[in-house]
């Protein structure tokens, strides 16, 4: 189940084998360098083998306690999620795999296309994520934040045109000026979480456009859907939730060849003993990823 304090916490980890149990494959074995992700599917529900989408999984299996000196993974995660990583990337890189895994998700419901533009409300780490992710799909990308460090190394991931929304007054017709005759965007994808944000992301794509809502909103909140729009411009409004192994497998390799350069997100390192500072940096979103 998704993590109910108070509880352990942390997900995006990686580290070594310290020992493993008699009926583990061999590949892993003690003293290898391996990252795990915080989940696995059953394979045997009906969003497992009927729809393939088991990120929907109606007995997925979470695991949390990153910040920690020992993990003990289950079976099931190590049967699916546990993999090996190449001598060429630090732990760090390697932990961030997680997190690409559900940007690799979203980003391939998103149907872009070579040529199209995207907007990507928010240069978090996941915002920044799905715009060199669609770099890589070679399509032009806006991105917009309220942190000028955020933008920066939006550029520096390929990020076309940067807007900085301190110094926007209107930033659906901002998004939509930069589009041929103010047509709109072909993919708007959200990933901030907020029902408002939510609310403009809909309202910056073209006619027939696709709105990737994958920032996570706090419970009960809700958004207003403007149904003239929605039907009349033939929209797709989609949710993405979370990743499969596959994608978690794609992840590491985009990782380990550097097609994503996971070494600009990580902005600053803690100890252990110093994890409220760390956590402190995180709540008043200070650099990008500790």
């Amino acid at each position: 189940k998704m993590i109910k304090p108070p509880a352990v916490f942390g997900h995006d980890v990686a580290g070594i084998i310290s020992e493993a149990g008699s009926q583990v494959s061999d590949k892993f074995k003690e003293g290898t360098r391996i990252v795990v992700a915080n989940s696995a599917p059953c394979n045997k529900c009906f969003y497992c083998r009927e729809d393939n989408r088991q990120s929907m999984c109606e007995d997925l299996l979470f695991i949390n306690g990153a910040y920690s000196q020992y993990l003990k993974i289950p079976e099931r995660i190590v049967e699916q999620n546990l993999l090996p990583v190449s001598d060429e990337i630090s732990f760090a890189e390697a932990a961030l795999t997680e997190p690409l895994a559900c940007a690799v998700h979203g980003i391939e419901e998103s149907g872009l296309k070579p040529g199209d533009t995207v907007a990507v409300n928010g240069a978090g780490p996941i915002g920044l994520m799905f715009i060199a992710l669609a770099k890589l799909k070679k399509a032009r990308v806006i991105a917009s934040d309220m942190q000028a460090d955020r933008l920066e190394t939006a550029k520096k991931l390929g990020a076309d045109i940067t807007l900085d929304l301190t110094k926007v007054k209107d930033q659906v017709a901002e998004v939509r000026s930069l589009t041929e005759n103010n047509r709109g965007v072909d993919v708007a994808i959200e990933a901030v979480g907020h029902p408002k944000v939510w609310e403009m992301t809909m309202a910056m794509v073209r006619k027939g456009g696709i709105v990737n809502l994958f920032g996570g909103c706090a419970p009960g909140t809700t958004a207003n859907l403007d149904t003239r729009l929605l039907h009349y411009s033939e929209l797709t409004i989609k949710g993405v939730f979370h990743h499969t192994p596959a994608y978690f497998c794609l992840a590491l390799d985009l990782i380990t060849r550097r097609a994503v350069d996971a070494r600009l997100f990580i902005t600053a390192e803690r100890p252990l003993e110093k994890i409220d500072e760390a956590l402190d940096m995180i709540i008043n979103h200070q650099g990008i990823k500790t």
